[in-house]
C-alpha cells in the first residue's frame, strides 16, 4: 500500500505561506502579529508584509484577493520602491481600486521587502478632505511604527527625504526664475515694441534689426550660457512679435505658417550665434509678411492705440505716448482719430474710461473710490462729476438701476 504523499508546502510569496520569520533577523511571525495588531488599533487598517518583489509574506489570515493578481503585485512592488526612493510612504493606486502605501524594510541599505497597507477604497469621502487627512495620518503612523522597531534604515530614509525636498525646492526655484526672466524679457520687448512696429511699417529694416539686437542683449544677459533657456526666451519673443505683426496688418495665415516653420528651425539651433541668425531671419520674414499684405493699416494702427489706452486706463495718458504705441506721429494720430471716430484724444480717453466704469459698476461690487482709481479718474468726486456729465446719472444711481433692471448694462448717451 502506497504511503500518502506529504502535504505540499506553500511557496514563498503565496497567500497562506507561513515562514518562521517574516523578515529573517529582523521580524518573526510573533513580532509581526504584535505590530499588525498595534497598527490596526491606531489606524483601523490591516497590515501585510511583502517581499522586495511585492509578493505576500504575512498578514491577515484571509489574504485580500488582490494578492493573487500580478498587476496588484506590481503595484505593491512599486509602492515599496517609491517609499525607498522618496524616504517616506507615497500613496499610489492599486489596480483593484484601493489606496496603497508602504514602508521599506531595510537591513542597513539592503532592501528586504516592505510593510504595506492596501485597505482604503478610493471612493468619495463623506466629508470633503476627510480621506486625504486619514491617508496622511496613516502613512505617518506606519513609518513611525517601522522606525521605532528598527525595521527600516531611518537615517537613509531621512537623507532621501532631504534630497527629495532639495530637488523640489530646486525645481520650484528654476520655475520661478524662468517666470521672472520671461517677465523681464516680455517687459523689455513691450517697451521696444512701438518703435519696432513703427520701423517695420516704414520699411526701415536696419532700425528694426537694431531694436531686436537691444532685446537680444537682454535675453543673453538673462539666460547666460543656458542654451535651452535662451531658446525658450527667444521663442517667446517671436510669439510676441508675431502677435504684433498681425496687429500691424500682417497676413495671419502667413504668420501662422512662419510660426510653425520657426519651431522646426529652432530645434536645430545648437549655439548662440545660430540663435541670433534664426531670430534675424524670423524678423525679416515677419517684415515681409506685413509689407506684402494690404489690410487697412490705418484702422489697424487706430485699433492698436485704443487697445493701448484700454490697457493703461488707470495711468495718466498723453497723446504722444499713445501715438508712439500705435507707431504714429502725434499729429497724424490726432488726424486719423478725428477722421475715423469724430472725437479728440481727450474725448476718446474719457469715453473709454466711462465704458470701463459702467462695466465695473454693473458686474462688480467694488467701492466707487476703487473704480475711480482703476478707471484713471484720480478721485471719487471728479469721477462722479464726469460720470454724471456723460450719462446723466451718478455712479451710485447707475449701479442701482442695473440691479433693478439687469438687462440695462449700458449707459444712456
Amino acid at each position: 500500500m502506497r504511503a500518502p504523499a506529504p502535504p505540499r508546502r506553500p511557496r514563498a510569496g503565496a497567500p497562506g505561506a507561513t515562514p518562521a520569520s517574516v523578515f529573517p533577523g529582523l521580524l518573526d511571525r510573533g513580532g509581526f502579529a504584535a505590530l499588525a495588531d498595534e497598527h490596526r488599533r491606531l489606524t483601523r487598517l490591516p497590515l501585510v508584509a511583502v517581499d522586495a518583489d511585492g509578493g505576500f509574506l504575512a498578514g491577515p489570515s484571509r489574504a485580500p484577493a488582490c494578492t493573487r493578481s500580478e498587476a496588484c503585485r506590481s503595484a505593491r512592488r512599486l509602492a515599496v520602491q517609491e517609499a525607498l526612493r522618496w524616504g517616506e510612504p507615497s500613496v499610489t493606486c492599486c489596480p483593484c481600486g484601493r489606496a496603497l502605501w508602504a514602508v521599506p524594510v531595510l537591513r542597513n541599505q539592503h532592501l528586504c521587502g516592505g510593510l504595506l497597507v492596501a485597505g482604503v477604497p478610493l471612493a468619495s469621502p463623506s466629508r470633503a478632505g476627510a480621506l486625504d487627512r486619514r491617508l496622511l495620518g496613516a502613512t505617518r503612523t506606519l513609518l513611525e511604527l517601522a522606525t521605532t522597531r528598527d525595521l527600516t534604515n531611518a537615517a537613509l530614509l531621512a537623507a532621501r527625504r532631504q534630497s527629495a525636498q532639495q530637488e523640489r525646492d530646486r525645481a520650484e526655484a528654476i520655475h520661478q526664475l524662468k517666470d521672472r526672466l520671461h517677465d523681464d524679457i516680455r517687459s523689455s520687448y513691450l517697451h521696444e515694441e512701438p518703435a519696432l512696429l513703427a520701423a517695420i511699417r516704414r520699411g526701415e529694416r536696419t532700425e528694426a534689426r537694431r531694436i531686436i539686437n537691444r532685446v537680444l542683449v537682454g535675453i543673453y544677459s538673462a539666460g547666460g550660457a543656458d542654451l535651452n533657456l535662451l531658446k525658450s526666451l527667444a521663442l517667446e519673443l517671436i510669439v510676441m512679435m508675431a502677435r504684433a505683426a498681425v496687429q500691424a496688418g500682417g497676413d495671419p495665415a502667413v504668420i501662422l505658417g512662419l510660426n510653425y516653420q520657426s519651431l522646426t528651425a529652432l530645434a536645430r539651433v545648437t549655439d548662440q550665434e545660430a540663435l541670433s541668425t534664426w531670430l534675424c531671419a524670423m524678423l525679416e520674414q515677419l517684415i515681409d509678411a506685413i509689407k506684402t499684405h494690404t489690410r487697412h493699416p490705418n484702422s489697424v494702427q487706430l485699433a492698436r492705440a485704443i487697445e493701448f489706452i484700454e490697457e493703461n486706463l488707470a495711468t495718466e495718458l498723453g497723446r504722444a505716448q499713445v501715438a508712439r504705441a500705435a507707431g504714429l506721429s502725434p499729429s497724424h494720430f490726432s488726424h486719423l482719430m478725428r477722421a475715423k471716430t469724430g472725437w479728440s484724444f481727450t474725448e476718446l480717453v474719457t469715453r473709454l474710461r466711462i465704458d470701463r466704469a459702467c462695466h465695473l459698476l454693473a458686474h462688480t461690487g467694488e467701492p466707487l473710490a476703487q473704480i475711480a482709481q482703476e478707471c484713471g479718474f484720480g478721485d471719487q468726486s471728479y469721477f462722479t462729476r464726469v460720470f454724471r456729465q456723460r450719462t446723466g446719472r451718478t455712479p451710485g444711481d447707475y449701479r442701482a438701476g442695473v440691479l433693478t433692471n439687469p438687462g440695462q448694462l449700458r449707459r444712456d448717451t
